[in-house]
């Protein structure tokens, strides 16, 4: 009997998708062209078990997408429970950037999947978009941003950062960048 689509996976099935996909994660980071089955290989997966998690190449490099946008997003909760807000923001968007720029193989993975006519559309950032909200909301509550910030704002201020080439140095570039984005958010705060 098959399983159903949105049935939760056997542990062992749980098991393999995770490390499938920790590992394609790892190779395509490295690589947007790494074969298929190289992945499995490095996987410890059968060739039957890497496709019927991932039946092709645009699949997993979109779950990978969503996955990692979603391990970005959830850090913005515990970031706020942990420090003040405005410095909880500031955190949050190194890590983004870090997401950003250290997968530069994974990027171009994504925009091949996606390109070609007929393909499916990049997964919506969503996730990302609530996160930033959360802690722009939070950082004005605090009076420790300009009010009426909005991710989407904030999305145009740190745009420029993506386009850094990722094999150089960018690191202490992007410190600079972000803490002048910051320094520009607490103009006019209330409580500054």
């Amino acid at each position: 009997m098959r399983q159903k689509k949105d049935a939760p996976l056997r542990s062992d099935a749980q098991r393999n998708r995770e490390r499938i996909l920790e590992v394609a994660l790892e190779e395509l980071t490295r690589s947007a062209d790494v074969p298929l089955s190289a992945i499995a290989k490095k996987a410890c997966v059968g060739q039957g078990t890497f496709y019927r998690h991932f039946p092709t190449r645009e699949a997993l490099v979109l779950e990978i997408y969503r996955h990692e946008m979603h391990q970005v997003a959830d850090t913005a909760a515990p970031l706020l429970e942990s420090r003040e807000p405005d410095r909880a923001l500031r955190e949050w968007m190194d890590r983004l950037a870090r997401f950003a720029l250290a997968k530069a193989g994974l990027a171009d993975a994504i925009r091949q999947a996606t390109s070609a006519p007929g393909q499916p559309a990049k997964p919506g950032h969503a996730p990302v978009t609530e996160a930033a909200e959360l802690l722009l909301r939070a950082a004005e509550e605090a009076g420790t941003i300009r009010p009426g910030i909005t991710a989407d704002d904030l999305f145009l201020l740190i745009g420029g950062l993506w386009t850094l080439p990722p094999g150089t140095d960018w690191q202490p570039r992007v410190t600079r960048l972000l803490d002048l984005v910051m320094d520009g958010l607490r103009v006019g705060a209330p409580g500054r």
